[in-house]
């Protein structure tokens, strides 16, 4: 079954299938939609939770494995399959078709994939889940349907505007959806619900941030920890939402990992870094952040992720700026040779 992602909430609210695919050109829906499926799924009993990335020389036989291994306590279980590249193989493809002719209520998989082209789209593999669960392609709104994107934000909040200041945050954007999203959370923060004044979202957009994500990521690659904690300390007074700062940090992660197990086997980093669309000035930064790090620092900053993923979901003890830091000091500091 395909859907649109502005389907997903009604399809939720009558059914949960036991199988779901996300993929698309925008990380901010992708993660939002995740979030509503793994909500539904606590709803309905599935208490354990189980995250799988494949990284190079993934073993498949760990998805078949967390299906087969049953809870001592018959909780049923969410397995949350992350394929960065998108690409997951001759191994890979075996084993989701496989799975999906062996479906069963006590599992639900999650999968997230970027965007694919056509031919991706055309797959056996892709057939095979779209055809036995739920696909929904999560893709930026065009610029020309951007305002009324915000518009549908602004009501989550309870707030609205005219379409001319809906307009003008469009532009100040331009497509952005992430930094769409900031603005919309900044309007909720600073105004009361009801409708917003043309100089009240002038006031607040124009009011630009000297702390951001993108400077946060910026910071990241190029080891600065100077500024990587004056940034995320900027963030945290902010009021930024964790879940997208660790969204922004965990992106940053994966195209290292992927791109740092493609020069492990021997790969040249210019075809690495166009698989990994790094484009522009922001391939010399991730060189540099690749000089430092090795495929097992970035594999135990995956793992780190993974545990502020808890925390951010209200599982586990911990302060999540401390470990935002934390996280970051791990991709800023080159390790110590054994």
């Amino acid at each position: 079954m395909l859907l649109k992602g502005e389907q997903l909430g009604a399809h939720l609210d009558r059914e949960l299938r036991p199988l779901y695919v996300l993929y698309g050109d925008e990380p901010l829906l992708v993660l939002e939609a995740a979030d509503q499926i793994r909500a539904k799924a606590r709803q309905q009993g599935y208490s354990e939770r189980e995250v799988l990335t494949v990284l190079p020389q993934f073993d498949w036989g760990q998805l078949l494995a967390a299906g087969g291994n049953l809870s001592l306590f018959g909780d049923r279980k969410l397995i949350d399959l992350r394929i960065p590249t998108g690409k997951p193989g001759k191994e890979g493809s075996a084993a989701l078709q496989q799975w999906c002719q062996h479906l069963n209520s006590d599992n639900l998989l999650l999968v997230t994939l970027p965007e694919l082209d056509w031919r991706e789209e055309k797959a056996a593999w892709f057939t095979a889940l779209a055809n036995a669960g739920v696909a929904i392609k999560l893709n930026a709104p065009p610029l020309n349907e951007l305002p009324g994107w915000l518009a549908g934000r602004l009501r989550r909040q309870q707030q609205s505007a005219d379409m001319e200041s809906l307009k003008f945050i469009a532009e100040r954007v331009e497509g952005n959806l992430l930094a769409a999203h900031q603005e919309i959370l900044k309007l909720g923060l600073l105004y009361p619900t009801g409708q917003l004044s043309e100089k009240q979202i002038h006031d607040a957009v124009l009011n630009v941030a000297r702390y951001d994500i993108e400077g946060l990521r910026e910071a990241l690659l190029a080891g600065d920890i100077t500024r990587l904690s004056r940034t995320l300390n900027g963030l945290m007074q902010e009021g930024e939402a964790p879940p997208l700062v660790l969204w922004a940090m965990s992106e940053e992660i994966r195209t290292l990992t992927a791109i740092r197990g493609g020069l492990d086997s021997g790969r040249p980093i210019d075809g690495l870094m166009k698989d990994a669309k790094v484009w522009g000035p922001r391939q010399l930064a991730m060189k540099k952040a690749l000089s430092r790090l090795s495929t097992a620092s970035l594999e135990a900053a995956l793992v780190h992720a993974g545990q502020i993923d808890r925390l951010v979901k209200g599982i586990g003890r911990g302060n999540l700026w401390d470990e935002f830091l934390t996280l970051g000091l791990r991709l800023c500091v080159k390790p110590r040779q054994s």
